[in-house]
């Protein structure tokens, strides 16, 4: 499993705020924490670089997020990408970190659904997809200076929100921006459906202000471009990434055969019961706090 992670010393060659005693400090701190797994050191790397090297938010988010999977196990199990569910939800729609970056250095997580048939849509399966993809991307590429969320819904339909949960939204919101080890800057929607207001209405409430100053609804093409660059984008965009068509062939072969670092992955959870102070499980959904994964100028 480890070869088909990044080598970490590729990481400390391209980033000169990464400091291997940072890491070892880290990492330190997680071997003394008893309900913790055991991290390595890539994962000390991703979690220290999304809080900006700032180590005691990144042990509040290492311990966020082992805690997050363990109360929330559906997202992070099942996912063999050669399964029923998973091959139904890859048909349904396309998810994929784009290989060209913003002048910013900011990856892009491009979302389009590509069926309109809302018949086996499931959002369970659809933000295991995100989230499979998104940490695969992590383990093997390493982190960008920040990540743009693009959402094409030009096929979305009616029938789509009628299978939105509201629970289910908020606990994804609350690891996307508490617990994943990523920076986000910013969530775009572009083609917006006439029904826009009732998706805008079911993800506001969860997310933080920050987070809300960075969501998009773009009218136009070229409004969007302002953030994500045409030529980032795929060739049925006018970029020159490669088309859809292939991306999606590519990223659905990519989650097939890593399925080992995905089952690496399920085993990494929290022992309750070996905590050392007492857990605040019962509130861990509406901790207070500014946002950890946005740089204050």
């Amino acid at each position: 499993m480890t070869s088909a992670l990044i080598d970490v010393k590729i990481l400390y060659d391209k980033d000169k705020c990464l400091k291997k005693e940072d890491v070892d400090n880290l990492l330190e701190w997680a071997s003394k924490q008893q309900h913790l797994p055991k991290i390595n050191e890539l994962q000390a790397i991703l979690f220290l670089h999304s809080c900006y090297y700032r180590q005691e938010f990144t042990k509040t988010t290492v311990d966020t997020f082992f805690t997050f999977k363990t109360l929330c196990p559906d997202m992070f199990t099942n996912r063999d990408a050669s399964s029923n569910s998973m091959q139904i939800i890859m048909g349904l729609s396309f998810v994929t970190v784009l290989s060209k970056k913003t002048p910013e250095g900011y990856s892009i997580i491009f979302i389009k659904f590509v069926n309109s048939n809302s018949d086996n849509f499931n959002l369970l399966d659809q933000l295991r997809y995100v989230n499979m993809v998104c940490m695969l991307h992590l383990y093997q590429e390493g982190p960008s200076n920040g990540y743009l969320i693009l959402v094409d819904l030009k096929e979305m339909t009616f029938g789509h929100v009628l299978k939105l949960r509201p629970l289910l939204a908020k606990h994804f919101f609350y690891y996307l921006q508490e617990a994943m080890p990523v920076r986000l800057k910013g969530i775009h929607f572009f083609n917006p459906v006439p029904f826009m207001d009732k998706i805008l209405a079911l993800i506001k409430p969860f997310l933080k202000k920050e987070i809300l100053d960075a969501l998009h609804v773009h009218e136009t093409f070229n409004d969007l471009t302002k953030f994500a660059p045409q030529e980032c984008l795929p060739v049925d965009y006018g970029g020159s990434e490669e088309t859809i068509a292939h991306l999606h062939e590519k990223i659905r072969n990519r989650l097939t055969e890593n399925i080992a670092v995905f089952d690496w992955e399920e085993t990494l959870t929290v022992n309750e019961s070996k905590r050392m102070k007492e857990s605040k499980i019962n509130d861990f959904f509406g901790i207070d706090g500014s946002f950890k994964k946005l740089e204050i100028d």
